[in-house]
C-alpha cells in the first residue's frame, strides 16, 4: 500500500510530500497516499532547478517523490534533510516507493476533516506565487459538488487530459469521478493525434479541458464526427474563457453539449458551471453557482444587484480559509466572509455568471496562470537589464502568450535575453515576444503600469 510505504519513511500529518511525476495511474495513487499520510504537493515536472528550489523551500518539503531516473532538476533542488524517493510500478500494477533513507516507522493515521490534504500555488500580480492549503473537507465537498453538477455515475468514464499538478485535472477529471464510482482514463499527456483513438478504445463518456485543447482537437478534425464521440454525454471546458464560436464548433463537430465552468485553486476548483441538458446552457457565460454562493461586490465592499458589474466574490465549503503564511494576501482577498476572486463579472436575472475580464494582471496562457512578477525577476537577473516588465499578449491558440519589455543598461539582443530566461523558467513562462524599449511607463508613485505597457506594445 502506497500510504503505508510513505508512513514508513517517517512521514506524518504535518509533513509536506512533493510529487514530481507525469500523468499516470500511479501518480493518482501516490497523490491519494500522500494526502492521507501528510500534505500532497504536486509540482509541474517542467520547472527548472531554480523554480523547484523555490517551491520545495516554500512548502518545506519533507519528501520528494520522482519517477525512476527522472526529474533531474527536481532532484538537484531537493532540500537538505528531505527524503528522495522513487515511485515504481511492478508487473502486477502495485505501486511501490523506494528510498535509501528510512525514518521512524509509523502507521498512516486517518486524516481529519480540517487536516490539509493538498498544497498548491496560485500566482499573484505583485508577489511571488501564493501557497494555497486545501483541507480534506474542501476537497471532499468539491468532488461531490462536481459529481452532482454533471450527474456522474459509476457508468461514467472520464478522459483526464489535464495535468495532475493542476486543480482542474485533480478535482474535475479525477476526484469527482472517484466520488461517483466511475472510471478515470489517464493518457501520459494530451495528444490531439491520438485523443479520439483513446476515447473510443476506453469508452470515455466525457472529458474536461482548457479551450486551447478543444481548439487543437478542432484543428485536427476533418469534418466527420470522430469515432468515440458518439459516447460522450458532454464536453466540459474550464480554466480559461471559451468563446461562443469555439463552443458552437465543438458541438457541431463532436455532437455533444459543451458545458463551460468557472473554477480556481482557492475554491478547490469549480464555482459555477453551465448545467447539462435539458437545462439551459448559455454560451458566453460560465453558468450557475454550483454548491457555493457567488456574488458581485462593488469597490466599497458592498454586494451589487443583479446585472451590475463588479468583482466576483465567493463563499462556501470548498473555499480556502486563508493563504498560508501570507497575512497581506489574506487581508486583500477576504471581505466580510467573502473571498475576492480578482475577476470582474456580472450575474444576469437567472443567476448565470458572465466574466468580463480579470482584475488581476495574471497572464493566462491556455489555462496556466503566470505571475508577471516572476518573469520580471528572472529578466532582471541579466546583467544588461535595468528594468523589466512582463505582460500578456493576445494569441489565437493559447488565448494569451507571454511578452516582456526591458530597458537595457548595456548591450544585449532579444535572442540573448530569451535564452537567459529559458534557462531559468519553465517553457510556458518564457517570453515569446521581447521588446527592448527606452523607458517603461510608471505611475506618479513609481509603480509599473503593466496595462499601459501592454496597450502600447501589443498589436491592435
Amino acid at each position: 500500500m502506497a500510504a503505508h510505504a510513505l508512513a514508513q519513511l517517517g512521514l506524518g500529518r504535518r509533513d509536506t510530500i512533493a510529487l514530481v511525476l507525469p500523468n499516470s495511474a500511479e501518480t493518482i495513487v501516490l497523490f491519494l497516499a500522500a494526502a492521507r499520510v501528510g500534505m500532497a504537493a504536486p509540482l509541474n515536472p517542467a520547472y527548472k532547478e531554480d523554480e523547484f528550489r523555490f517551491y520545495l523551500d516554500d512548502i518545506q518539503a519533507r519528501a520528494l517523490i520522482v519517477p525512476p531516473g527522472g526529474a533531474e532538476a527536481a532532484r538537484k533542488a531537493v532540500p537538505a534533510g528531505a527524503a528522495l524517493a522513487e515511485a515504481r510500478v511492478d508487473e502486477g500494477g502495485k505501486v511501490t516507493v523506494e528510498c535509501a533513507r528510512r525514518g521512524s516507522r509509523r502507521e498512516a493515521a486517518q486524516p481529519g476533516d480540517d487536516d490539509v490534504a493538498l498544497i498548491l500555488h496560485t500566482s499573484g500580480t505583485t508577489s511571488r506565487p501564493k501557497q494555497v492549503p486545501l483541507r480534506q473537507r474542501n476537497l471532499h465537498f468539491s468532488a461531490l459538488n462536481i459529481a452532482r453538477t454533471y450527474g456522474l455515475t459509476a457508468t461514467d468514464a472520464a478522459m483526464c487530459v489535464m495535468p495532475l499538478f493542476h486543480i482542474h485535472g485533480l478535482m474535475a477529471s479525477t476526484m469527482a469521478t472517484f466520488a461517483s464510482g466511475g472510471t478515470v482514463i489517464v493518457p501520459p499527456k494530451f495528444d490531439a493525434l491520438t485523443f479520439w483513438q483513446v476515447v473510443a478504445t476506453r469508452r470515455a463518456t466525457w472529458y474536461s479541458a482548457v479551450p486551447t485543447m478543444h481548439q487543437m482537437l478542432l484543428m485536427r478534425n476533418r469534418g466527420e464526427r470522430p469515432r468515440g464521440a458518439e459516447r460522450l454525454r458532454f464536453i466540459r471546458s474550464s480554466s480559461s474563457a471559451l468563446s461562443p464560436e469555439t463552443m458552437r464548433q465543438l458541438e457541431s463537430s463532436f455532437g455533444a453539449p459543451v458545458l463551460e465552468a468557472y473554477g480556481m485553486t482557492e475554491a478547490s476548483h469549480q464555482m459555477t458551471s453551465n448545467p447539462p441538458p435539458p437545462a439551459d446552457r448559455r454560451a458566453g457565460t460560465v453558468g450557475l453557482a454550483t454548491g457555493i454562493q457567488v456574488g458581485i461586490m462593488d469597490d466599497a465592499g458592498r454586494l451589487a444587484a443583479r446585472g451590475d458589474r463588479g468583482e466576483v466574490v465567493i463563499q462556501g465549503q470548498s473555499v480556502i480559509d486563508a493563504y498560508a503564511n501570507n497575512p497581506e494576501a489574506n487581508t486583500e482577498s477576504f471581505t466580510g466572509g467573502w473571498f475576492r476572486t480578482g475577476d470582474q463579472g456580472f450575474l444576469d436575472g437567472d443567476g448565470y455568471l458572465s466574466i468580463v475580464g480579470r482584475l488581476k494582471e495574471m497572464i493566462n496562457r491556455g489555462g496556466e496562470k503566470i505571475a508577471p512578477r516572476e518573469i520580471d525577476d528572472v529578466l532582471l537577473q541579466h546583467p544588461a537589464v535595468a528594468e523589466a516588465v512582463a505582460f500578456g499578449t493576445p494569441h489565437p491558440r493559447w488565448g494569451e502568450e507571454v511578452a516582456a519589455a526591458v530597458v537595457l543598461r548595456s548591450e544585449a539582443s532579444e535572442k540573448d535575453l530569451v535564452a537567459f530566461a529559458r534557462e531559468r523558467l519553465a517553457d510556458y513562462k518564457v517570453p515569446r515576444k521581447l521588446f527592448i524599449v527606452e523607458r517603461i511607463p510608471r505611475t506618479a508613485t513609481g509603480k509599473i503600469q503593466r496595462r499601459a505597457v501592454a496597450a502600447t506594445l501589443n498589436p491592435t
